[in-house]
């Protein structure tokens, strides 16, 4: 098994160039060239039930007690109501073992990748608690939001939103403070993280600190320099985007009245926003919209804070871990939340709402 779950080919296939495409980093085109053909190759309408099966059968889905570790982390699943009538959504909250549930820690609420179409809740936490949770003594809650097709927009987002009101409303018995909750999410997740960030700045709350926004999928519309420059050759290049937001929006892909909910890269406000961490390889699809959304994050006066990591493709850190520009973009996001954590101001009232209770 190579690090996504899926078998290796015996001999790995070399990797497709193209004149004029940003090089990759001899390290992370090492370790794609190791993985094989069926990690490299298109989604598309035909095989997306082929692939959806395959990775429910082959991504890693620990269990509570693997995640709880030895006793090192605190882990519960919690289901609470969805939103607006919507199915109840599962929410798996984790913190460090050992810290006094009086004093609430900060949140980073979650949301995996994975297109839109795959991925879990359970998956990431085992490096995020590594990485993050005990270091900076923050909890985590990691959202089980429907996929698509299965679920279309708004299925998804409301998922998180729900989740998310759901977490600021009942703080103090997580033990968590809802003034310090960053969202955060990688592919499809940061996608969902800025949508959500979007979604309550417009309904009034709760007010997250940050945006943790990792190679966030932005932009349906699939129509950047990037997207073409990369088509066949980034890992989720222009075929893949195209099938996944189709599955997500079904009629309404492309549709030019599109909220920005649902592609945040529609957004015409990006005012009134938390400070974003944004980061993009040079040689992926998502690179072009995720530059211009940092830059309009600017041109509204935000703060936003932008890494283009040189000659890295789409998700090389999960692909690559050791590589050292993978260590390098890890620190940089360790950096970047330990720096909002430091500069926000624990709450008095302990596990109080900085918003309206829902759901």
């Amino acid at each position: 098994m190579n690090a996504v779950g899926i078998p290796a080919e015996s001999e790995p296939a070399p990797l497709p160039v193209a004149s004029g495409s940003p090089p990759l980093d001899p390290e992370l085109s090492t370790a794609l060239a190791a993985l094989g053909r069926v990690v490299r190759e298109p989604i598309t309408p035909e095989n997306l039930a082929a692939r959806q099966e395959r990775d429910a059968a082959t991504r890693p889905r620990p269990t509570i007690q693997d995640l709880r570790d030895d006793g090192r982390f605190e882990v519960e699943e919690l289901r609470v109501p969805g939103a607006s009538g919507g199915p109840d959504v599962t929410l798996v909250s984790a913190r460090p073992a050992g810290i006094d549930r009086g004093r609430p820690l900060p949140v980073l609420y979650y949301m995996h990748g994975g297109g839109m179409i795959s991925g879990n809740a359970w998956s990431v936490l085992p490096r995020l608690l590594r990485e993050w949770a005990r270091a900076l003594e923050l909890a985590v809650v990691s959202v089980e939001y429907r996929l698509a097709p299965q679920a279309r927009y708004p299925g998804p987002v409301e998922d998180c939103y729900a989740g998310f009101v759901w977490v600021a409303a009942h703080a103090a018995e997580l033990g968590i403070d809802a003034d310090r909750i960053v969202v955060g999410g990688k592919s499809a997740g940061g996608g969902l993280a800025a949508a959500l960030a979007l979604l309550v700045r417009d309904r009034g709350g709760p007010t997250p600190i940050g945006q943790l926004l990792l190679c966030p999928m932005l932009d349906d519309r699939n129509d950047t320099f990037s997207s073409h420059q990369m088509a066949g050759l980034d890992v989720w290049d222009r075929t893949s985007n195209a099938t996944a937001w189709q599955a997500l929006l079904g009629d309404r892909y492309g549709a030019a009245d599109l909220p920005p909910y649902a592609a945040p890269a529609r957004a015409t406000d990006l005012s009134g926003l938390p400070p974003a961490y944004v980061e993009v390889g040079s040689a992926e699809t998502f690179r072009d919209e995720g530059v211009a959304y940092a830059n309009a994050i600017w041109q509204a006066g935000g703060r936003a804070e932008l890494h283009v990591w040189p000659g890295a493709c789409h998700g090389f850190d999960t692909f690559a871990p050791r590589a050292a520009l993978s260590q390098d973009a890890r620190d940089a996001r360790f950096r970047w939340l330990r720096r909002v954590l430091t500069q926000s101001t624990p709450s008095p009232r302990s596990g109080a709402s900085s918003g309206p209770a829902g759901g």
